[in-house]
């Protein structure tokens, strides 16, 4: 088996692996290192003879690695002994693996990776690593940050659980559903960045995206009572099936008006609109009513025939439960298709006097497109290019440029 194939079992099993050393040891730091470890000994075995069992191979390797470095501690002797004692008695490694069994370590490890202790930048790469599978080098590009930067992130979040004594279990069921908002909220910045790329040269970055979706279909089958969870994988879901559609075969950006609809995945939207019946049944929160406005797009034959007006109540409602400056923005994009641009216009400039997006390429964006609708040209080319120099994002820039120059 070559290097692919060891990346492709660790990307699957690696959440399990990491889950089922944390509970054997106790030390969350410990079992990421050793599962490493196991995962490099592959990358050189491997290639001379592939395991019947990789996923088993790995577990009992780093089980193996585990072991050797609590017996290099030396004030943990007696805690070795026990280690050493439950290894020679037989793990059972196959039964901890069983591909078919999605059980509450991963869930457990979630909770930690987006323990409330932990920075929200380290929150993500924490997550990315031990839960998502993804190495320093994939998550570094994936957020375009040095490799360094990734490194330091996940050795501090690992030192800071182990200096707050963050136990390897579940939280209560009452604390579980405050905390899950950290989860939900680190799987919807990794799905962010992907969908639409911060800054760099893609507008898309589909695989950062499509681990969130994984994650989030993980989540969902591990909390399958929490309607926020089904909310939030249908919001991606509904989201990604655009994909297709978004960018020309050179990468350059494809605005909505101007996507070929027939290339939306409809796998995926009827995966979305599933995943939003179960989540309306007990009530919508943020993320729900974020995919039921993406869900009135998915199912909208054009932009003209999208119901605008629902997505103005919509985003009206979702102002009331999430209040925040971009919804904001949102709404007034919609007031504008549903209503015209002069009411949408005012919202923007309400933004603007109250000063609550700055030095965010995302107000003149929507200034300069309601400007140049309502024929002031010069005005909305000065927006527009004020706009393009605050986005990071070489693609984006490049449409806003291209749009203030037909405006001259």
């Amino acid at each position: 088996m070559d290097a692919a194939g060891v990346e492709a079992v660790w990307r699957i099993e690696s959440a399990r692996i990491v889950a089922a050393l944390t509970r054997f040891t106790g030390d969350f730091g410990l079992a990421e290192d050793a599962a490493q470890e196991a995962v490099a000994e592959a990358l050189v075995a491997w290639p001379l003879a592939s395991p019947a069992n990789p996923a088993g191979w790995l577990m009992a390797t780093a089980r193996r690695r585990a072991v050797d470095a609590i017996r290099r501690r030396a004030t943990l002797q007696d805690r070795y002994a026990l280690l050493a004692a439950d290894l020679a008695a037989g793990p059972a490694v196959d039964e901890e693996l069983d591909p078919d069994r999605i059980d509450d370590d991963v869930l457990a490890l979630m909770f930690i990776s987006c323990h409330p202790v932990l920075s929200a930048e380290v929150r993500v790469a924490l997550t990315l690593r031990v839960v998502g599978g993804l190495s320093t080098e994939e998550i570094a590009r994936a957020f375009l940050v040095p490799v360094p930067t990734v490194q330091a992130r996940i050795t501090r979040g690992k030192k800071t659980i182990a200096a707050a004594g963050v136990p390897f279990e579940l939280p209560a069921a009452g604390e579980r559903r405050e905390r899950l908002g950290a989860v939900l909220s680190v799987l919807y910045v990794i799905f962010t960045e992907g969908s639409t790329a911060t800054s760099g040269d893609r507008l898309l970055r589909p695989e950062v995206a499509y681990e969130a979706i994984r994650l989030a279909r993980t989540l969902a089958a591990l909390q399958p009572d929490e309607p926020e969870v089904h909310g939030l994988l249908a919001l991606f879901e509904l989201t990604a099936a655009r994909f297709p559609a978004r960018t020309a075969p050179d990468g350059s950006p494809i605005l909505l008006e101007d996507q070929d609809r027939r290339r939306w995945d409809v796998a995926a939207i009827r995966r979305g609109l599933a995943a939003l019946a179960r989540a309306s049944t007990r009530g919508l929160g943020p993320y729900g009513l974020q995919a039921v406005i993406a869900a009135a797009h998915a199912s909208a034959p054009s932009v003209e025939a999208t119901d605008w007006d629902r997505i103005v109540v919509l985003y009206e409602a979702l102002g009331r439960v999430a209040p925040s400056p971009v919804v904001e923005l949102n709404r007034a994009v919609a007031v504008a298709m549903a209503s015209g641009p002069a009411q949408a216009l005012a919202i923007v400039d309400e933004l603007i006097a109250s000063d609550r997006l700055p030095g965010s390429h995302l107000v003149p964006t929507v200034r300069g497109e309601l400007l140049a609708r309502l024929g002031r040209r010069p005005e909305a080319r000065a927006e527009l290019e004020l706009a393009a120099r605050l986005c990071p994002n070489q693609r984006e820039r490049s449409v806003l440029l291209r749009k203030a120059a037909t405006l001259s």
